[in-house]
């Protein structure tokens, strides 16, 4: 077998990762102010939260190409590539996955699985990590996608906002809404439902009890098993490392720190932070 794993450019892991011969990953274009970006090609994650926040309107963002990765497949089967999967963003918060499964069938010398993640960013990176060790550990296709449906089943992300804005010109939440909580100071938990869109999960007075909610969930969450915990932030870094602390002193391991980059930071602003649970695979 030989196996290629694809995803996009929402997704968050270590740089040497991205060196992986096999790994394949589609742009998602963010437009700010007219201008047409791409992380890891012509913008950094701090770029990115600078230009947005002196932007005269809120960045924009396209799904990946489905062009491009047809193109793809037909160049994987010509480098005698003889398995594929595709971990994408959720399916939730993009159509590119529901866009693209009739490539499945378009492509008969290759087998072929695009599995809905239903999360993104440092969780959908640990399952492209997953699926390039796996590989690389011989294990059969079969078996790598039986472990990534586990992975995608346990898996869960739990996120505080910080400008409620954002929310309501994404349509995630009232003007009415978002006046009264700014003005209450209600910090609002989102997270990725089983359908895996981002929808309102509690409205928490006061950032302090927030993050005290999104730990408590958290540790609820990963209770049943060995998990991989990350602390995602949106340029946030203080706040990141306040909450790794914390977690460190509660005995949690596994632990690692992340960035919301440019994809998901259009949607969730500035000084967001999240918490990411994802089974562990030795």
């Amino acid at each position: 077998m030989k196996l290629a794993v694809i995803t996009d450019s929402s997704v968050f892991f270590p740089e040497q990762f991205k060196k992986a011969d096999n790994l394949f990953i589609l742009d998602i274009p963010v437009t700010i102010d007219g201008d047409t970006y791409v992380e890891g090609v012509n913008l950094t994650a701090t770029e990115f939260y600078e230009k947005m926040a002196a932007a005269q309107n809120l960045p924009m963002t396209s799904q990946p190409s489905v062009a491009q990765l047809d193109e793809l497949l037909f160049k994987l089967a010509n480098e005698n590539y003889t398995h594929v999967v595709g971990l994408f963003l959720s399916s939730g918060i993009s159509g590119f996955w529901a866009n693209i499964q009739y490539l499945i069938e378009e492509h008969e010398g290759l087998t072929i699985a695009f599995p809905d993640t239903k999360i993104t960013s440092a969780p959908l990176g640990m399952m492209v990590m997953n699926a390039l060790n796996w590989a690389e550990a011989g294990l059969s296709f079969e078996t790598i996608m039986d472990r990534l449906h586990q992975q995608i089943e346990k898996t869960s992300a739990y996120i505080m906002v910080d400008d409620l804005n954002h929310l309501v010109k994404g349509g995630r939440l009232s003007n009415s809404s978002a006046i009264l909580g700014n003005l209450l100071s209600i910090k609002p938990i989102l997270y990725f439902d089983e359908t895996g869109k981002i929808v309102v999960y509690e409205k928490v007075r006061t950032e302090k009890k927030a993050v005290k909610r999104l730990i408590d969930v958290m540790v609820k969450l990963s209770e049943d098993g060995s998990y991989d915990v990350m602390i995602i932030h949106g340029n946030a870094v203080e706040k990141a490392n306040s909450l790794y602390e914390q977690l460190t002193t509660d005995g949690v391991t596994n632990l690692s720190i992340a960035t919301f980059g440019s994809v998901i930071g259009t949607h969730l602003g500035e000084g967001a932070i999240a918490l990411g649970v994802t089974p562990h695979f030795d």
